[in-house]
């Protein structure tokens, strides 16, 4: 069995009241951070070193029962003992430390491991000196067995710093950690405010830097994240209250639509999708940050479909064609139930074309689409943008026969 040992007992600089492990990075505590690394590394038990039982300690029993841990809080390095077996490892999490979790399973999912950095590197950014050429990087994952030894101690003694000696003398594997990871903030020690605040931004940006920002809606987007991301996360502004804001943004592009004013309606709808996409995103920061599900809304798997009808709907009333006398009910929605599905038809059947990333994007197609309601004849311009991607089809269709029949002519024996 693994067991974590956390710590909530050093004070922030400059803060005597603040306790570094509380400090806030993208709205929760660094302590809530280290816990959902704990969990991804498979910890059954959670123990966290602090002088008192605290509400944030108890929302943190809260989150690790959750996932599936029993949890501990000790007052002393020696009430740990009891806690760990000869034959568990014990992973030590130093306090403040703040790491990317795929970066930490990579280097610490694999056996007893000391985690180092050096010495002329890791001293100013507030890391220990284990001795002359390296000091420890704030992680290590250690057998049991070597719990006994802080029995030996002094009960004053920091229980990070003793097992960090005492790893050292009993020759646990010791493990540099790559410098590109300090470089660009993937592991770093959190000591006061002022460093939190200072490390927001680069986290955003890091758990946001793998999104797919393939059209000019997902750019925008992204941007967004990682520009007021750290701000509404600080603020406790939670993903699924961005998705909601979203949703009543298109019933509200809905409501004008139903009264007539299509183009501010398209317009409201493009802008849903965008606030949708950032709700998105910060969701992904924070389960990826957090290994943990960030609470997404319901309808969140159905949220594209429902829009898609909802601009149909307006495509239809936008349309003068029930106004013309003899025409069959129904058939203005004809045309715009063929472009949206156009637009999913040609995405799945070309995944890897640049463009088509472009057809997913309903903030462009919002876009035209209050454009062409304002602007243009709107039958007719919806008529164009269904041609339009049929020929794309059709092109796309050619392409693929022509692809297949070179790979058809060289496999032909000579």
């Amino acid at each position: 069995m693994r067991v974590a040992l956390l710590s909530l007992m050093d004070a922030a600089h400059g803060e005597p009241q603040g306790l570094r492990g509380l400090l806030p990075i993208g709205g929760r505590s660094i302590l809530r951070h280290q816990l959902g690394l704990a969990l991804a590394l498979g910890c059954a038990r959670i123990v966290v070193l602090a002088e008192t039982l605290t509400g944030d300690l108890v929302a943190l029993q809260h989150a690790a029962e959750a996932g599936g841990a029993r949890f501990h809080v000790i007052a002393s390095a020696r009430a740990l003992a009891p806690l760990v077996a000869a034959e568990d490892e014990l992973l030590v999490l130093g306090e403040g430390l703040l790491a990317v979790p795929e970066d930490a399973l990579r280097l610490l999912g694999d056996g007893p491991v000391v985690l180092t950095v050096p010495v002329e590197t890791g001293l100013p950014l507030g890391f220990e000196r284990i001795d002359i050429n390296n000091a420890g990087a704030g992680a290590m994952l250690l057998p049991g067995k070597l719990i006994a030894a802080l029995g030996d101690l002094p009960g004053d003694w920091n229980p990070g710093s003793a097992l960090l000696r005492i790893a050292s003398q009993a020759r646990i594997v010791q493990r540099e950690l790559p410098a590109l990871m300090l470089d660009q903030g993937r592991w770093r020690l959190i000591r006061d405010e002022a460093e939190a605040h200072r490390a927001e931004p680069g986290w955003v940006r890091l758990h946001t830097a793998s999104a797919e920002v393939r059209s000019p809606g997902s750019w925008l987007a992204a941007g967004i994240v990682r520009t007021l991301g750290p701000a509404l996360l600080h603020a406790g502004t939670r993903p699924f209250v961005i998705a909601a804001g979203a949703a009543i943004t298109a019933l509200l592009g809905a409501g004008a639509g139903w009264f007539g004013w299509c183009g501010p309606g398209f317009a409201m709808l493009a802008l849903a999708w965008l606030v949708h996409e950032v709700a998105g995103l910060l969701a992904r920061v924070e389960r990826d940050s957090l290994i943990t599900s960030s609470g997404g809304t319901p309808l969140d798997m159905l949220a594209d479909w429902i829009l898609d009808g909802i601009f149909i709907t307006l495509c239809a009333w936008r349309s003068e064609i029930p106004a013309v006398t003899g025409v069959p009910w129904g058939i203005a929605w004809f045309p715009p139930l063929v472009l949206f599905l156009l637009l999913r038809l040609l995405r799945r059947l070309q995944p890897d074309e640049p463009w088509t990333w472009w057809l997913d994007d309903r903030f462009i197609i919002g876009s035209l689409l209050a454009m062409a309601s304002v602007l243009l004849p709107f039958d007719f311009a919806l008529r164009m943008l269904v041609v339009s991607l049929l020929v794309a089809g059709l092109l796309l269709a050619g392409r693929a026969e022509g692809a297949v029949s070179r790979l058809a002519g060289g496999s032909k024996p000579a």
